[in-house]
Parts: structure tokens; C-alpha cells; sequence
């Protein structure tokens, strides 16, 4: 098939073109330049978010929201290859051509993700339900607008001075630590679209309320990716600050990169959405999602309570304290897990916790009967109480021994 210009197939099979080769360019310009932790984060938000702008658009061309994802990632990689082109340049003394037009293009990374506040409004066919909501999404546009104006001109003013300034991760001093005028207006614009943004939430809040069927699970995977991606990013900026003077690989290291992770929940779930694939799973994976969020936190907190005991209180070697106390938590992952998934199903997931009751009671009763007209009345009522079938038939099988 012929790829015309203009046609939906060339442009996401351009973009998605650019955002491999540009991920491709990130890898050896990380590593380089000592910044292979942000080309981490630029994958495990990038990749998902490249991955389900093809497919959207792809399946779905009319759809805005898939070419803000594949556009929001081939920034992100761009913006990653910015940062480590001007840190080898400016900080590690390589004379590198067009060092100022990279990093200038690091600055792009941040309002790339801007993408993820607008996908949550334009969700699922991006379009807005009322002239209401268009004028809130006119005044957001021109808001972002503004921003990058004001970036824009920020770092032309930097790049004017010399020397050039940049900070630890590539980018302009005078753009990622903002002082004067700039300052004053990319806070003012920050704080606008921070409440614009927790509007398009309360939006699909009150749009959940009134759905029914396949819109509701929708918004349920909506509401999940979301959820997660806001906690991971807490979790990811809290524990990266905590851990920040640490040397070696430590808890909090690893909490930090396991939360990066679930900063791609919203994009991934929004793209089910869209597509509509395996909808009616949510349930399950919600159960799951909280059962393993409490399990995390309850065994985080009794490991950090157990090392705090045994070191502080009765003043074991850390080595021993710390061993022995993974060692408590291993041994109480499995107990703990089931009884707290057992709880969630119970709320969260009631077709399982009913389903697996059922079954239960059933093989109880089975063990005592002899009847086998019982046996067959018992699983009709059983069968006809789950699945509500208009007609139930039991077939018994009968082996018939010779002698």
C-alpha cells in the first residue's frame, strides 16, 4: 500500500520512526554523559507512551489523543538527547557542534508531559462534551502558550549571556532554577494549569456518575492509570530526594525506580481504553493493583519498624538486623497477600469473592452427598445462581465395569 503525504498512516509511521531513532541516539549520549538514570525515566514513560500513540493512530486516526502521545514521547526522547549532547559539551569540554540548539531542545521534556492533563480531558474520543469545557480547554491552550513564550524567551536571554550556565542534568540554569520575571510568570502559569488540570479530573469524575456499560469500565481504567501515575510520581520524588546522598544500591533506590514504572499506568490504560481491548478486566486488575499497594506498604513498614527495633532498641549489628528482617518480611509476603487480597476482592472485585464462595460451599456439600439426583439439583441452582442461564442441563456419565 502507497503512504501518501498527507495521509494519518505516513505521519505515525513518520513519528514513530523519529521516536525510535531518537530513543536510539539517548542511549549512547546517556551513557556518555552520565545521565543513564534519565534515560531510564525516559523510557518507562516514553516507550508505553510511543507504543499507544501508534496503535491509536494506527486504529484510529481521528482521534487527537494518539498523536499527543507519540508526539509527547518523541519530545521526551528528543529532549533526553538535548540534555546529554549540552552536558558533554558544556560540562565535559567536548567542542561539539550546535551545542546551544541542544540545549535548548532539553527544555522541551518538561512541557512535553503536559499531554498527560489534556489526554484525561479529551478522553475517549477527544471531544469535548460542551461549549463549557471548550472555553476551559481554550484558556489551558493559551496558558501552555504563554509558558512556552516565556520559555522560549528565557532561553534566548541564557543562551545570550556567556558563559553559558547548565545544570547537573543538561539544561539551562537560568531556565530549571527560574529567578526574576521569569520566575513570577512561569509560577503564576504553573498554578493556572495545575487547577485547570484537577478540573478535567472532576470532569470525568462527574462523567463516571452518570456512565453505564462499556463507557463506565472506561473511565475505570481512566481512573486507575491515573491514580497510579500520581502516586508513583509522590513516590518517585519523595524516595529520589531521600535517597539522593546515598552511595550504592539502597531501598529507597529501588522504590525510586520500580515508581518511574507506574508513571506509564495512565497512557497504557488510556490506550485500552480507546481500543476498547479486554475492557471488562478492570476489576480484576484494580483488586490486584490495591492488594499488592497495601501488601507493599505494610511489609515496607514492618521491615523499616523491625531494622529500627533491632538496631536502635536492642542494638543488633545492622548486617544482622537488616537480614533478619528481610527474612521476616519474605516469610510473610504469602500469608499477608492472601488475606489481603481476600479483603479487596471483597469490595473491589465481587464476582471473584462470590464466585470463589459459591464454589467453596458447593465442594463442602459435595463431600457429604450420596444422592446423585441432590448432586444434580444442587450444581443446576448453583450454575443458574451465577451465570443466570435461560436453560441449565446436567449430563452424568456412567462407567460400567464387566466382570
Amino acid at each position: 500500500m502507497s503512504l501518501r503525504l498527507g495521509s494519518p498512516r505516513f505521519w505515525s509511521i513518520a513519528f514513530g520512526a523519529l521516536a525510535v531513532l531518537s530513543f536510539a541516539a539517548a542511549i549512547p549520549l546517556s551513557v556518555l554523559s552520565d545521565q543513564v538514570a534519565n534515560l531510564v525515566i525516559a523510557a518507562v514513560i516514553g516507550l508505553p507512551s510511543a507504543a499507544i500513540g501508534v496503535l491509536v493512530t494506527r486504529r484510529q486516526p481521528g482521534n487527537p489523543l494518539g498523536w499527543l502521545f507519540l508526539v509527547s514521547a518523541t519530545c521526551q526522547f528528543i529532549g533526553t538527547d538535548g540534555g546529554g549532547y549540552a552536558l558533554l559539551a558544556y560540562h565535559f569540554g567536548h567542542h561539539l557542534p550546535l551545542a546551544s540548539v541542544a540545549v535548548a531542545l532539553d527544555q522541551i521534556w518538561g512541557p512535553s508531559l503536559v499531554v498527560f492533563a489534556v489526554s484525561i480531558l479529551l478522553f475517549p474520543d477527544g471531544r469535548l462534551p460542551s461549549r463549557f469545557w471548550r472555553w476551559i480547554f481554550r484558556v489551558y491552550a493559551v496558558s501552555f502558550a504563554t509558558l512556552l513564550v516565556a520559555t522560549a524567551v528565557a532561553i534566548a536571554g541564557a543562551l545570550a549571556a556567556h558563559p553559558v550556565r547548565v545544570d547537573e542534568s543538561g539544561g539551562l540554569a537560568a531556565v530549571d532554577h527560574p529567578v526574576g520575571w521569569f520566575n513570577t510568570v512561569q509560577g503564576t502559569i504553573i498554578v493556572l494549569i495545575f487547577g485547570l488540570s484537577l478540573s478535567f479530573i472532576v470532569r470525568q469524575g462527574l462523567s463516571w456518575r452518570r456512565a453505564t456499560g462499556e463507557r463506565r469500565q472506561q473511565l475505570k481504567w481512566l481512573a486507575s492509570g491515573a491514580f497510579v501515575s500520581v502516586v508513583s510520581l509522590i513516590v518517585a520524588g519523595n524516595t529520589a530526594s531521600s535517597a539522593s546522598g546515598s552511595t550504592g544500591p539502597t531501598l529507597l533506590g529501588v522504590l525510586t525506580g520500580l515508581a518511574w514504572f507506574g508513571v506509564a499506568a495512565l497512557p497504557v490504560s488510556i490506550g485500552v481504553a480507546i481500543l476498547k481491548y479486554r475492557l471488562y478486566e478492570i476489576d480484576r486488575i484494580i483488586s490486584r493493583t490495591l492488594a499488592y499497594a497495601i501488601v507493599t506498604g505494610l511489609l515496607v513498614g514492618l521491615y523499616a519498624g523491625l531494622v529500627l527495633l533491632a538496631t536502635e532498641v536492642l542494638r543488633f549489628s545492622s548486617p544482622v538486623a537488616v537480614a533478619a528482617s528481610t527474612l521476616v518480611a519474605a516469610a510473610l509476603f504469602n500469608p499477608v497477600r492472601r488475606r489481603v487480597q481476600h479483603a479487596v476482592d471483597r469490595r473491589f472485585n465481587r464476582a471473584r469473592y462470590d464466585a470463589e464462595r459459591m464454589v467453596t460451599g458447593f465442594a463442602a456439600r459435595l463431600q457429604d452427598a450420596v444422592d446423585s439426583d441432590a448432586v444434580r439439583a444442587d450444581l443446576a441452582t448453583m450454575v443458574h445462581t451465577a451465570l443466570e442461564p435461560t436453560h441449565v442441563s446436567v449430563w452424568v456419565g456412567i462407567d460400567i465395569i464387566g466382570t
